[in-house]
């Protein structure tokens, strides 16, 4: 259960308290040290899955852990960005970004429990999603709070490409589960 890519995961985990502490403290150096935590976090998320591939140690405690990892990093990182920016421009993709990933754990959840849980697996379009957010987030830690440049900018540029490509991503999972969904077979 401890190999190397869950320990990577567990230890995504246990960065998100330290990331909120930075990202509170008002200064240039913490602000680097936010958007490291962040880096590292997700540069970790990419490592962990390749490495329980290449090393041929999936798992089904990794399998769980690792989303839960990624969805209390961004989450809590879209919130943090709201309260600091204060923006609509900002609150609406994040809200979009936090209640498709809500949806579609939920989604993945229940079709596992009928076990169809491949109809929604991970699509190109969700990858895609996700660097879209990343990077978004990424322009925003850099960005100073208080000034409008071209970080910024570009951040929210990104956010809301995030937020068409989740929508779109969740059309797909939906549409892709629906016949389970309103499949009479399943009725409890």
């Amino acid at each position: 259960m401890w190999n190397l890519p869950n320990v990577l995961t567990a230890f995504r985990i246990l960065l998100v308290p330290l990331f909120v502490v930075f990202f509170y403290i008002d200064s240039p150096v913490a602000r680097w040290i936010t958007l490291g935590i962040f880096c590292f976090a997700a540069a970790t998320d990419w490592l962990d899955g390749f490495l329980a591939r290449k090393m041929n140690i999936e798992s089904p405690f990794g399998a769980f852990l690792d989303p839960v990892a990624d969805k209390l990093m961004v989450a809590i990182t879209l919130i943090l960005l709201v309260e600091r920016e204060g923006s609509l421009w900002l609150a609406i993709p994040a809200l979009v970004i936090i209640g498709r990933e809500i949806t579609i754990s939920a989604l993945r959840e229940w079709m596992a429990e009928v076990g169809n849980r491949a109809v929604v697996g991970v699509s190109v379009i969700g990858k895609l999603k996700t660097l879209s957010q990343m990077f978004a987030i990424f322009l925003f830690l850099l960005a100073p709070p208080s000034v409008f440049g071209l970080p910024k900018t570009f951040g929210f540029v990104f956010i809301w490409l995030s937020a068409l490509l989740t929508l779109w991503s969740m059309y797909s999972y939906l549409k892709a589960a629906w016949p389970y969904l309103t499949s009479s077979e399943n009725d409890a």
